[in-house]
Formats: structure tokens, C-alpha cells, sequence
């Protein structure tokens, strides 16, 4: 992997202050990847392994990549909000890190990826940022009514353990079947990919070093 420029710090968020953890890779940036987490009721912050997973490949494919925490996480100001305060949140990082970057890069490609609710967060904020790329690993696209890929969108993997029993996987069916939308399962997978982040990794790696 190519040597990276990790940094943290705080940026104006829609209601205070949000913690963002920002990686720069060394080589030309080949995009701006936005990575949101799974539920903050449930314990879930920027460093949850499947997130951190997600921050590493990113880099690795030479992304621009920022991992943030949602309102009321961490040292993210603000309270949880439903979903609704959530998608402002990842409107604001992302246009943040675009405003850093597109001012001395040319017009970078946007890639938004999320794990679980956060994966959710993401099928919504996409209605908005218009993304060439999706990666939403277990999307909880029934508790948040998550609407299809946008049209625009290149290309969208959607990641799922077929053993997943928190996003279940006839519930992520149905929500692909309108739009006949692809879903890569990995066997024996469950919703924290216990065992299975190497494969995780590798099955991002295959599918985005063909796309980039």
C-alpha cells in the first residue's frame, strides 16, 4: 500500500462541530470517498472495524477518503436525529472535502460508502450529491426507507452476508428487485463480517481496480 497522510480534525457541521478523520493518498487522487457509520444508538462510530475496513481500501485505491462521526458521536457536536440531521451531516463533510480538494484537482469523481444504517444514509444523500460510486456493505434500507440507486451512479456494489440477521437479506432483496440491482453475498458473512473482512476487502478491491 502506498504511504498515506492521515489527519483528524473538526469542521462546521449543519449544528456544530463534526469529528473527521481525513486520508490522503500519495499518489494523484484518483476521487473523494465519504464513508458513513452504522447506527449511533447502537454503538456505532467511525471506528468500527467494517468502516475502518472500508477507510483502508479506499486509500489503498488511492481515494481521497474521509471517515466522519454523526451528530452526537465522539467529538461531533449535536444529538441523534432520526436519519434526517444524519444525510445534512454527510451533505456537509462531503462538500467540505470537495471544497478542500477541487480547487487545486480537477473535478475528482465522488464515491459514498456506508455499512448499515450508515449504508442507508448514504442511498439518501445520493438523491442530492449524485455519486459516480457506491459501496454500502449491509444497507439498512427498510428502517430507513432508502430509496434505489440514482440512475447517474457508475457503478454501486452493495455488499451482504447471506447468515445477516439485523439487515435481512430477503428484506435487501426485495428492495433490488424493482430496479433489478446487483448484491455480491459472501457465504457465511454475518452483519459485522466476523471472519470475513479480509474477503470484504478483496471483493472491493476487484470490483473498484476495474472501475478506476
Amino acid at each position: 500500500m502506498n504511504p498515506s497522510i492521515i489527519q483528524n480534525f473538526l469542521i462546521n457541521g449543519p449544528i456544530g462541530k463534526l469529528e473527521v478523520t481525513l486520508g490522503e493518498p500519495e499518489p494523484v487522487p484518483k476521487g473523494i470517498a465519504i464513508i458513513a457509520h452504522p447506527h449511533p444508538l447502537h454503538g456505532g462510530t467511525m471506528n468500527n472495524k467494517i468502516i475502518h475496513t472500508l477507510f483502508t481500501t479506499l486509500l489503498e485505491l488511492e481515494f481521497i477518503t474521509a471517515k466522519f462521526n454523526f451528530r452526537g458521536v465522539g467529538k461531533s457536536e449535536g444529538v441523534f436525529d432520526n436519519g434526517i440531521g444524519e444525510i445534512e451531516d454527510v451533505i456537509t463533510v462531503t462538500q467540505t472535502i470537495r471544497n478542500q480538494f477541487n480547487n487545486h484537482l480537477t473535478d475528482l469523481p465522488l464515491l459514498l460508502a456506508g455499512f448499515s444504517f450508515g449504508g442507508a444514509i448514504q442511498l439518501h444523500a445520493a438523491e442530492r450529491l449524485n455519486p459516480e460510486y457506491l459501496i454500502l456493505v449491509a444497507p439498512s434500507v427498510v428502517n430507513l426507507n432508502a430509496p434505489a440507486v440514482p440512475e447517474t451512479t457508475q457503478c454501486a456494489l452493495i455488499i451482504q452476508g447471506d447468515k445477516d440477521n439485523i439487515v435481512l437479506p430477503d428484506a435487501l432483496l426485495a428492495w433490488a428487485t424493482p430496479k433489478s440491482q446487483p448484491i455480491v453475498f459472501i457465504p457465511g458473512a454475518e452483519h459485522f463480517f466476523h471472519g470475513k473482512l479480509a474477503i470484504l476487502k478483496q471483493v472491493i478491491l476487484k470490483a473498484f481496480t476495474r472501475q478506476i
